[in-house]
């Protein structure tokens, strides 16, 4: 039976690591050392709040634990006052305790900076979800490798690896500024819409999705809309994960087997998340109305919204998104959204239409990828072509890793052998 107490340990935990975990690497410039404090500030909960019950502030009893630790071992070393003047704005003259007052500008901030250290250019984008996920997510490095169906020991040399790369390149704890944070707060958004796909759709294994990976990343763009909230491509992010999570009851059956977008039960579709990113469009669209630019996530975004007021297959607006896939090739080019754009044209003017789009992609393009061939399939089975279609399927199925989603391919290839007749 689940303990209460060690439920509530886990959510605050994983609600305040992210703020504890930056608080401390501000004060230390350690990356490692603030990530140790902030564990053994977790043990000693896990140790102390069965017993004594939850505290009425549990965020602050871990920031006073995870400080009263750092003194400890600064004391230990031998380097106290050095490194008390360079956390000194935490400490209190009286008896060296933080004061947990003096954290309250920062704390956000602190979250902010992790969040673009996490993400550090040298660091693979692999490597950058890794240490998203823990530094900022909270999660352990069993949650990580599991989500990404890695071996643990795999994934904690790859943590390992990242924090050593961030250590070596002197990576500053700094927000970076001008270009450099546009940039980077690109990388930001691009891993946080990585974890969200590999839940979203599962390269590999045998479920169609993971939820706790899905979860992770509407919390970590809900979090990042938060920190920066005139940034209307950071909303769209948060927009386009809300919707797309909507349909996740729908996606599966009973049977746990994937269920497409046309098929599925829209009455299983969660309205609080359809209605959060309809809010959360609504905001990107407010400040791009306010001249603020908006790129790939507002489009992709204002795409699901599309699907999302469609109370029946039949009601999508397949011509609206159609321009809208036509706008995003421009904003954002490649052969994925060339992909989408052709299932866009295919649903709004006709199967040839689609195949047209899908034509016009480079020869090697998706080499390895399950997507154009499971597009083309959908596309030849709608224009009767139903041989084809077949055969197009199946060579999807050859190239797809995700057991589920290797078994819907080879269903529709059936169904185009049962039509050829």
């Amino acid at each position: 039976m689940p303990d209460p107490t060690t439920d509530s340990i886990t959510a605050v935990w994983r609600e305040e690591s992210g703020r504890l975990v930056g608080a401390l690497t501000r004060m230390t410039r350690d990356l490692d050392l603030a990530e140790d404090l902030a564990q053994d500030a977790l043990v000693s909960a896990l140790e102390q709040w069965p017993s004594q019950g939850v505290p009425a502030n549990p965020a602050a009893w871990l920031m006073t634990t995870a400080k009263r630790r750092a003194v400890d071992t600064f004391r230990r070393a031998d380097n106290l006052r050095r490194k008390t003047e360079e956390i000194g704005h935490a400490l209190t003259e009286e008896d060296g305790m933080p004061d947990l007052s003096s954290q309250v500008d920062f704390i956000e901030d602190d979250v902010l900076r992790l969040i673009f250290l996490s993400c550090y250019p040298q660091l693979t984008p692999e490597s950058r979800a890794a240490l998203t996920l823990r530094l900022v997510g909270g999660l352990t490095t069993t949650e990580i490798a599991r989500g990404f169906l890695a071996a643990e020991t795999a994934m904690g040399q790859r943590i390992s690896r990242a924090k050593k790369t961030l250590s070596e390149a002197r990576a500053e704890f700094e927000l970076p500024v001008g270009e450099e944070r546009t940039e980077r707060l690109d990388d930001v958004m691009a891993v946080i819409y990585l974890i969200f796909n590999e839940g979203y759709t599962a390269t590999v294994g045998d479920d169609w999705m993971r939820p706790e990976l899905t979860n992770e990343a509407i919390r970590l763009a809900r979090m990042l809309a938060d920190l920066v909230p005139d940034e209307p491509e950071v909303h769209g992010l948060q927009a386009l994960l809300e919707l797309q999570a909507s349909r996740g009851a729908a996606r599966t059956d009973a049977e746990g087997r994937a269920v497409l977008l046309d098929d599925q039960d829209r009455s299983l579709w969660d309205e609080l998340l359809i209605r959060r990113g309809l809010a959360a469009l609504a905001r990107a669209e407010a400040l791009a109305a306010r001249g603020r630019p908006v790129g790939r996530y507002y489009l992709q975004a204002a795409i699901a919204s599309r699907h999302a007021r469609a109370a029946t297959p039949e009601e999508t607006d397949w011509p609206g998104i159609a321009r809208l896939y036509d706008v995003l090739a421009g904003a954002a080019p490649g052969p994925v959204v060339e992909v989408n754009r052709a299932v866009a044209h295919g649903r709004a003017s006709g199967p040839e239409a689609g195949l047209a789009v899908l034509d016009a992609i480079p020869d090697g393009a998706l080499a390895g990828s399950h997507l154009l061939p499971s597009v083309r399939g959908d596309l030849l089975a709608r224009a009767g072509r139903h041989l084809e279609a077949a055969a197009a399927f199946r060579d999807a199925a050859a190239l797809t890793r995700n057991e589920s989603e290797q078994m819907l391919l080879l269903g529709r290839a059936e169904e185009e052998d049962r039509a050829i007749g």
